[in-house]
């Protein structure tokens, strides 16, 4: 997601310093500075009176704008304009006036001279602050939701049950329709995503468990970016390192991308520990995936009890995902609701590996072909759980579905109307 950044910078030189270190952050859109406290607060109230949704997510105040004294500055944009977050730069980093900062409503204090890290960590925290409360504060149709975007966890009731497949085509469809998508790899003993998209990167979310403050570079650094336009962190190689990453670590890496990202899917595996239990428990929505067998379906009661008791999620607030359905099936979707006490997806993916084989031999899952039942299945999933856009009405001008791929039928169960 773009941050929109508005420095409030006095001085030429400083100013000038502070624009140069705001177009190095990635995904950063920073206006141009504004001279004084006055025109601060008139560009804040124009940008208020067309929409909220104007404002820029954060404004940084420097600790020798004029005539208004900083603090007083600070206090004046944080009781007018609740959805900005505010950064004050200043050289004087005693704790008392960072307490006075705080106190007048900043959302983070940054340091002269300033660094990369610090200014992009503050920057960041105060933008997901931002988010947050424009998302009490009103919901369009394509708001985002949380401290920034929509988190999906994808578990397998049993291995083998096709939970990464569900979860690389919940990113695709989410990522055509043209939002931000990261997808993470969290089981971190045998993942699978790599080998499922063809990708051979060696940075992994175990290199992120050691780091307490994960900054914007530092994430970029570990995040590879697939042809398809996802951002992918994957798991490690070496299946031993998956034991680096506690709860902890999980939270901060999530937390970090769903700052940066509409939608971030996580693929957590059929294995439970402390790493895929935290991003279970943050996630907006918990998609548990069976098959329509006695023993998945066994094995998805076993699991839903479990999150229960150990406070994970509870039942009803986790969806059940029925995959390989048919309908000479003897198990059908409603008594996988009844046994495991879970809300069951409106869709089932039916069972039809022929039409995966080709592309999952291949590496290129991405490439299944629009017209497979599979693929609109998992689409129509995703649309289901509103991770994709809803489409332009008729006879409205809209995006292309996806700018890399340019898939635009998987999306489209809705196609058969008017004669197409």
């Amino acid at each position: 997601m773009t941050t929109r950044i508005l420095p409030a910078v006095g001085d030429p030189d400083a100013a000038r310093s502070v624009t140069t270190l705001l177009s190095q952050l990635p995904d950063a859109e920073p206006a141009p500075p504004v001279a004084d406290s006055t025109q601060l607060v008139d560009t804040l109230a124009r940008l208020a009176a067309a929409s909220l949704d104007e404002l820029p997510e954060v404004v940084l105040v420097h600790e020798r704008i004029g005539p208004v004294p900083a603090l007083e500055l600070v206090r004046e944009v944080a009781l007018r304009f609740p959805a900005v977050g505010v950064v004050l730069i200043t050289a004087d980093a005693s704790p008392v006036l960072f307490s006075a900062a705080m106190d007048s409503g900043a959302r983070g204090l940054v340091t002269l001279p300033l660094g990369y890290e610090e200014l992009a960590s503050r920057v960041q925290a105060a933008a997901q602050w931002s988010a947050g409360v424009r998302r009490h504060l009103g919901s369009g149709p394509d708001r985002v939701t949380g401290p920034g975007g929509t988190v999906v966890t994808v578990s397998g009731a049993k291995g083998g049950v096709g939970a990464t497949v569900a979860a690389v085509h919940l990113a695709l469809a989410a990522r055509a329709s043209g939002k931000s998508v990261a997808l993470v790899d969290m089981d971190l003993q045998s993942g699978d995503v790599a080998s499922y998209l063809d990708v051979q990167f060696r940075r992994s979310v175990a290199d992120l468990a050691a780091i307490t403050d994960i900054s914007p570079r530092v994430l970029q650094d570990a995040v590879y970016v697939h042809e398809t336009g996802l951002s992918l962190l994957l798991s490690p190689a070496e299946g031993e390192r998956g034991e680096e990453v506690t709860d902890r670590a999980a939270r901060q890496v999530v937390s970090a991308l769903r700052g940066r990202h509409e939608v971030v899917v996580v693929d957590c595996g059929s294995r439970l520990d402390g790493a895929g239990a935290a991003v279970i428990e943050m996630a907006d929505t918990a998609l548990l995936v069976t098959t329509p067998d006695v023993v998945a379906v066994r094995a998805a009661k076993r699991t839903v009890r479990m999150w229960e008791r150990l406070q994970v999620r509870k039942a009803e607030e986790t969806v059940t995902l029925v995959n390989r359905q048919h309908r000479s099936s003897e198990i059908q979707p409603p008594l996988v609701q009844k046994i495991t006490g879970t809300r069951v997806a409106g869709v089932s993916v039916p069972a039809n590996f022929k039409e995966l084989q080709a592309v999952v031999d291949a590496g290129r899952l991405h490439e299944l072909d629009a017209k497979s039942t599979v693929k609109q299945a998992l689409w129509a999933l995703a649309g289901e759980l509103g991770l994709v856009r809803a489409a332009p009405a008729a006879g409205q001008p809209g995006k292309q579905l996806a700018r890399s791929g340019a898939d635009r039928g998987s999306l489209g169960l809705r196609r058969r109307t008017g004669g197409r």
